[in-house]
């Protein structure tokens, strides 16, 4: 019997660790499929405009279109769209996802204070 239980002790050392990777790695495509979502919006929103729409509503979205998770807003930067994760809805803390309108396309960066992100960037992400 303690044999089984030090097993099952090892098991969950090692698994609860992985599951919370997942759980924070599924949250960033989430977002990042949210975001990705709305970049042709916005492409289409400045070819007819010719600048970069200041609010969401210009674009007919609201900041609810990030879903549970957190919110999207554009920055006072208007080349920008960004996600930012609810502390008390998401295992993300401190995190958003920022998607910059560069020369050569869409740029995506998210900044968290987590130091694990890097191992579970969606790519494309830096």
């Amino acid at each position: 019997l303690m044999i089984v239980v030090a097993i099952i002790g090892i098991l969950s050392a090692v698994s609860i660790p992985m599951y919370q990777d997942y759980v924070k790695k599924s949250e960033l495509a989430s977002a990042t499929a949210s975001l990705r979502g709305l970049l042709t919006k916005v492409e289409l929103y400045y070819l007819d405009k010719g600048e970069f729409p200041t609010d969401l509503n210009e674009i007919q979205t609201a900041s609810s279109a990030g879903g549970s998770l957190g919110s999207i807003s554009i920055p006072s930067n208007s080349d920008q769209l960004m996600f930012t994760f609810d502390s008390s809805k998401s295992s993300l803390d401190s995190t958003n996802i920022t998607f910059k309108r560069e020369s050569n396309g869409w740029n995506c960066v998210i900044s968290s204070a987590e130091s694990s992100i890097d191992t579970i960037k969606p790519k494309g992400c830096s």
